[in-house]
């Protein structure tokens, strides 16, 4: 007989990045989660946003999930599904789905823990180990800190980077890209992300002066709520286009597959809402030949890729990870040597973070 969940609480845990990502984003929120369950079964999850929104996630956790959740069984799939419907009248995704992740993953971290396994032992792990890419959240960089960032990825041994585009001036986006693509030197892979900064005109204008570059794929600039003009982007784009951060539910990856708007899915485990839907949208884009790479969080992406029938790409911000913020109360469950991302094997998702850290 499945346990059932006694209680579900949070901790709001406020860190400043190593290396800030912009005044708007100088640091990030975790909301710590820990599930019980009616055997002593403890688990432990998180919900995750580096601006907006962290008490409104909290608030959502402790007020209408927990309640709801006490009670049910532990099965990660069935809470998701009947929690996504009652959360839905608030918004199908967003505020909503980031709250849902701190229980689902929480869930599937009590599961592998029951097992005396790894979430990806327990999912089914495919790869040893996975790539490694190289980024950064670096558009308020001076050329100069660009360039010795590039280094430093060179240094590492990446065989791919992604750099933040969208200055006032496309004049200036041109000669930031230009030096990167100098010092990665030809044949590495070198993507560029907007983030939501152009409009469609503006976006054709930027391809017209960056395609030079052999871009790997251009991420998201356009707001992504717009579909109508990714579908008219990717119909004219000499690059390929990248987008999902901000895309929230199944059904809207659903829309953008379906109108091939774009050419690689980058879903955010825990915008979507937790394990149990990137699973659902990652075997979508399979089914349709459309390639996925995980956004951001490689401590959880990473431990995702490892068992994904199709080879993926994992993004690594420098100085970003949780290990690196100081955060967590163990070692990570991940490794990265060599621009390859393994596994530690230890129980569960390996992501119970450390006491003492404040909200702010």
């Amino acid at each position: 007989m499945t346990a059932k969940i006694t209680a579900l609480t949070t901790r709001l845990l406020t860190v400043p990045l190593r290396r800030s990502w912009g005044v708007e984003a100088p640091e990030n929120h975790i909301i710590a989660t820990t599930v019980e369950t009616d055997d002593g079964g403890t688990g432990h999850g998180f919900s995750w946003t580096p601006t907006i929104g962290p008490r409104a996630v909290k608030a959502l956790l402790d007020h209408d999930i927990a309640g709801f959740a006490v009670g049910l069984p532990s099965d990660p799939e069935p809470v998701w599904d009947a929690l996504w419907l009652r959360l839905h009248e608030a918004g199908g995704g967003g505020l909503t789905t980031i709250a849902m992740a701190g229980l689902d993953l929480a869930l599937w971290d009590l599961a592998a823990r029951n097992g005396g396994v790894s979430v990806p032992a327990l999912l089914g792990q495919r790869h040893e180990s996975v790539e490694v890419y190289g980024s950064g959240v670096n558009l308020h960089y001076t050329l100069e800190e660009l360039v010795a960032q590039a280094e430093r990825w060179v240094a590492a041994g990446h065989s791919a980077v992604k750099i933040k585009v969208g200055k006032p001036d496309i004049a200036e986006d041109v000669e930031r890209v230009a030096a990167v693509r100098s010092v990665i030197g030809p044949d590495r892979a070198l993507m560029i992300d907007a983030n939501q900064r152009w409009d469609l005109p503006t976006t054709i204008r930027a391809l017209s002066r960056l395609e030079q570059f052999n871009l790997h794929w251009l991420e998201e600039p356009i707001r992504a709520d717009d579909l109508w003009a990714y579908r008219r982007l990717r119909k004219h784009s000499p690059v390929p286009i990248a987008l999902g951060e901000n895309v929230h539910t199944i059904q809207r990856f659903r829309d953008f597959i379906d109108a091939e708007a774009a050419d690689i899915i980058q879903p955010n485990i825990v915008r979507v809402g937790g394990i149990t839907p990137f699973r659902r949208i990652v075997e979508l884009a399979r089914t349709n030949s459309i390639a996925v790479a995980p956004h951001l969080l490689p401590e959880l992406s990473g431990q995702l890729a490892l068992t994904l029938a199709n080879p993926v790409a994992v993004e690594d911000v420098e100085d970003a990870s949780f290990e690196q913020l100081g955060i967590l109360a163990g070692p990570s469950p991940v490794t990265i040597r060599d621009s390859r991302l393994s596994g530690t094997g230890v129980p569960g998702l390996g992501l119970q973070f450390a006491a003492g850290i404040p909200a702010r």
